[in-house]
């Protein structure tokens, strides 16, 4: 896994590199709605929004994912076989889902409800904007409950671990994302997008 990301984030910086000369290039000849990023309004592009296009929902969900999957690991619950206090712990994790499903469609499917639009609409919503928030929050309290049942989780030590874990283990995925993002940007910048 890690020599593909790592094959993946060398194509994007080759492909960045290649942007920025083809910019340079097309800019040079006078190609209509084209700017180089090597020009005096590209380097300050670059450097005046680097932050921005990194602070993205993307990049929330990313990081969200990566705990509920390390969570998820952590705590025991994607194994295949299970003792008698697993069970009992899946039973006690399944109980803690259905507790939140059911909140949740309170939350969305009431009249009126809290997490619909001002039209009452589903999508888009308060609800549609954190979806993923919302899928993630509840695989990681599913997961704690199970690990907490299970004995797997048994210090606050153990479930900040448990949280960490898929952040920790996915951390090429952030760098093949920041240079993703830049090299989308970047063609927003030099073809379509005008600031």
């Amino acid at each position: 896994m890690r020599n593909r990301l790592a094959i993946v984030g060398a194509v994007l910086l080759v492909a960045e590199a290649a942007l920025v000369l083809i910019s340079w290039i097309l800019s040079a000849t006078m190609t209509a709605g084209v700017r180089s990023l090597l020009s005096a309004e590209g380097i300050r592009w670059f450097f005046g929004c680097f932050t921005d296009m990194l602070a993205s929902p993307p990049l929330a969900w990313l990081v969200l994912t990566l705990m509920a999957v390390g969570c998820m690991q952590q705590s025991g619950i994607l194994c295949r076989q299970h003792s008698y206090r697993d069970r009992i712990a899946l039973r006690v994790a399944a109980a803690f889902l259905a507790i939140y499903v059911i909140t949740i469609l309170l939350l969305t499917v009431m009249p009126h409800a809290v997490l619909l639009s001002a039209t009452g609409s589903l999508f888009p919503s308060p609800f549609s904007n954190s979806l993923v928030a919302v899928v993630a929050f509840g695989l990681v309290v599913v997961s704690l409950a199970f690990g907490l049942v299970s004995g797997r989780l048994q210090t606050l030590a153990d479930i900040m671990e448990a949280l960490s874990t898929g952040i920790r283990r996915g951390a090429p995925l952030f760098v093949v994302f920041i240079l993703a993002m830049q090299l989308l940007e970047s063609l927003k910048f030099v073809f379509w997008f005008k600031q």
